[in-house]
């Protein structure tokens, strides 16, 4: 019977972990190291990057989670998303709650563990965690609070190295916001007609197909220039300027990708570019760093 039940609970956390990808922690993952090693500027101490790995990974396990429950009826009536975990009876809403909780028991547990203002902002971050997920039902600037999301992966980093708020954690937070608010318009497109249907919102609703490629465009833009920026404040080097080149070819890959709209090619620019251009920006900011600190 126990090992009955453990096989079950083990594949309802498989399902779950399937549900929330997992695997796509690289787009955030990359960019919480690549703020502690600013921050320390050099390598930061094996605690602290123990500890800011597991809260990276509590917050978006819990946040993933938290989007799939509450949007569990939305995903039911859209044909592409009909056949996640939830809509599917893979895994039930409990159990989904359940896993969630453990979440964000881990992510309080590890900023506890950093440092006092980690932990005193964590309930911001679980805010605009639960925000995210309602955004749609009201506002098309649903992107823009993912990338609020996402930007504190960065921040958070930084916070939990130098106990402090900066000027280049803010920086590095809003070249966050518009990557990822760029790259989520274009995804937001393939749900374009069914989000019309249902009266959601998302900036491809309110502005149709070319003007959201144009406006993915413009927010990646300010992402390459707040890049710029960083590097000049922070005083860095040609391993980070070459890591900003790097990336700029990869941003205009993607967006060459989906130049007429195609969405067939949605995959190659979404995932793949996406996860590409935050392991770039860590492995030149490590090179930069770690370099110039050797």
């Amino acid at each position: 019977m126990t090992t009955t039940t453990n096989n079950s609970l083990i594949g309802k956390f498989t399902v779950f972990l399937e549900m929330i990808k997992f695997s796509h922690t690289v787009f955030a993952l990359p960019f919480a190291l690549t703020g502690a090693l600013l921050a320390a500027g050099g390598l930061p101490g094996g605690r602290q990057l123990f500890w800011i790995c597991l809260a990276m990974v509590g917050a978006r396990t819990a946040a993933m989670g938290l989007n799939r429950l509450i949007d569990a009826d939305i995903d039911a009536r859209n044909p592409r998303t009909a056949g996640r975990a939830i809509p599917a009876g893979l895994i039930g809403k409990g159990v989904t709650l359940t896993f969630i909780c453990a979440s964000l028991a881990l992510l309080l547990a590890a900023a506890a563990k950093l440092n006092p203002l980690c932990l005193k902002l964590a309930p911001l971050a679980l805010f605009f965690l639960v925000l995210y997920s309602y955004c749609k039902r009201f506002t098309s600037l649903a992107h823009v609070v993912l990338g609020i999301c996402l930007a504190a992966a960065p921040i958070g980093a930084w916070i939990a190295i130098r106990g402090t708020i900066d000027p280049p954690a803010l920086i590095l937070g809003g070249i966050v916001l518009f990557w990822v608010a760029g790259f989520d318009i274009l995804y937001a497109l393939q749900d374009l007609e069914f989000d019309r249907t249902a009266g959601l919102h998302s900036i491809p609703v309110a502005l149709g197909v070319n003007n959201s490629l144009w406006a993915a465009r413009l927010f990646h833009l300010i992402m390459l220039m707040l890049l710029a920026v960083l590097f000049v404040v922070m005083g860095l080097g040609g391993f980070f300027l070459a890591g900003i080149v790097m990336v700029f070819a990869m941003l205009a890959y993607e967006h060459w990708l989906l130049k007429n709209g195609d969405l067939t090619k949605l995959d190659a620019a979404f995932f793949n570019m996406n996860g590409y251009i935050s392991v770039a920006i860590l492995v030149f900011t490590a090179l930069e760093v770690l370099v110039r600190w050797v």
